[in-house]
């Protein structure tokens, strides 16, 4: 029955969140200030999968051109590399760079850390399907009419 699945997950997150939410915020030194709006735009890229501009615009529920000065700044700082789409020239395809995976890491409201011990602690085949589960869980959710723009980690990893 749904509203017992929606039981289950309203029961579940907070205890999943006051176990493996971070204990303080650790900024990098030295680094310039990211703003909430651009650590948002990290949140949605990834270092391997390249995203196009187009598409986190998209996903920000922008215009290409509205989000370009943000994506200038990213560039700027080092966070963001920007290349041509081997395919298309005219598409620009973006990526954290290794810089822009850290700060990204850093404002998680999870700690990757304790999210990975607990993790450990499940046998192999109920790991998988926690991962599946929550993999599902945020797709449907980004599915949802005005939907807060998602955060690409939940699906991607």
């Amino acid at each position: 029955m749904l509203d017992d699945a929606v039981h289950a997950i309203l029961a579940a997150y907070p205890t999943i969140h006051a176990a493996c939410r971070r204990r303080h915020e650790r900024l990098p030194r030295g680094g310039a200030r990211v703003s909430l709006h651009l650590a948002g735009l990290l949140e949605q890229l990834d270092q391997v999968e390249p995203l196009a501009v187009s598409e986190l615009a998209a996903r920000m529920r922008v215009t290409p051109a509205t989000i370009s000065l943000q994506l200038a700044r990213l560039a700027r700082l080092r966070l963001v590399a920007r290349a041509r789409d081997e395919h298309d020239a005219r598409r620009v395809q973006l990526r954290l760079t290794e810089s822009g995976a850290r700060l990204r890491a850093q404002r998680s409201l999870l700690d990757p850390e304790r999210v990975r011990a607990a993790l450990a602690r499940l046998p192999a085949p109920e790991r998988d399907a926690a991962v599946a589960g929550v993999r599902l869980l945020a797709r449907a959710a980004q599915e949802l009419p005005g939907r807060p723009a998602p955060s690409r980690r939940t699906t991607d990893r």
